[in-house]
């Protein structure tokens, strides 16, 4: 174990749950505590900040929420250390819904020379998430990559995050200029084409497109749960109850029975795309 229950270890974790009390969403300060300490562990004097952001801290965690953490290192970590840390973080997290006393974790480390200055595309060293546990156990670890969608999420971690480590995230990282902004969420919604495209991700995909289309609209980035709300206040008539559906699911209010409705699923993601298509289209930021 990475946590050793010896008073000197008990006395710390005290004093960062003390830190985190006014902060971390209750019921999860233990989990982020911990998962902090163990990427201090690894990267140690690389690590430059951690920062809290996602659900957590803007909109409130769902039942199955993740814990998003973003990690900022001065230098790019090498496999080992990624490999180690992503082993680790394995003990500290869940999938959606399976424990009681754990949340699934999505931890992305990025070098401050790859964000710092700003430009688009960035690169990430590394993410972390429950959708690759079965990948890290088999000893499968993806490499660092270009990932547009480090745009979205340093936007949502400079306006609602809460620094664990280091710095606040509006003092550390450069503004996205709105152009970066609009470019991947023109560039997002081209992933979903065909049945296959969202299969097994149905209500991850419908979400996913209200939030691209209220941003297209509106230049804000908003919950999930708010900008479905938003989006049914649009949606003709037969395209509301995949969202309801959707929405009521994420909510913890009914069962996703989303990959029932295939006919109704395709044209609903062929109504938000080209919604999202024409605003963009007369936009005069693009």
């Amino acid at each position: 174990q990475f946590v050793q229950a010896d008073a000197a270890s008990r006395r710390g974790l005290t004093q960062v749950l003390g830190m985190m009390t006014h902060s971390v969403p209750v019921g999860t300060s233990v989990q982020v505590s911990l998962a902090v300490d163990v990427i201090k562990f690894h990267l140690g004097p690389a690590l430059l900040a951690v920062h809290l952001y996602g659900s957590a801290v803007y909109g409130g965690l769902k039942p199955c929420s993740d814990i998003d953490l973003l990690v900022t290192v001065a230098e790019r970590p090498d496999e080992a250390i990624r490999r180690a840390l992503m082993l680790s973080l394995l003990q500290h997290s869940a999938p959606p819904g399976q424990s009681k006393i754990l949340r699934a974790l999505e931890v992305t480390v990025v070098a401050r020379d790859d964000i710092i200055p700003w430009r688009y595309p960035a690169q990430r060293q590394l993410q972390f998430g429950e959708w690759l546990r079965a990948d890290i156990l088999a000893g499968t670890f993806e490499p660092p990559c270009v990932d547009p969608d480090l745009t979205i999420l340093l936007m949502k971690a400079r306006q609602h995050s809460t620094a664990l480590v280091g710095p606040s995230a509006d003092k550390l990282f450069d503004p996205i200029p709105k152009s970066d902004f609009l470019r991947v969420l023109a560039e997002t919604i081209k992933l979903w084409n065909s049945p296959q495209d969202w299969e097994g991700d149905e209500q991850i995909v419908v979400l996913t497109l209200v939030r691209i289309w209220y941003s297209a609209a509106t230049r804000e980035i908003a919950p999930k749960d708010v900008a479905a709300q938003w989006a049914l206040k649009r949606l003709p008539m037969a395209h509301k109850e995949v969202l309801l559906e959707a929405c009521e699911a994420y909510l913890g209010h009914r069962q996703d029975h989303l990959a029932f409705r295939a006919v109704e699923l395709a044209g609903f993601v062929d109504f938000v795309k080209n919604e999202v298509i024409e605003l963009l289209r007369f936009s005069n930021d693009a």
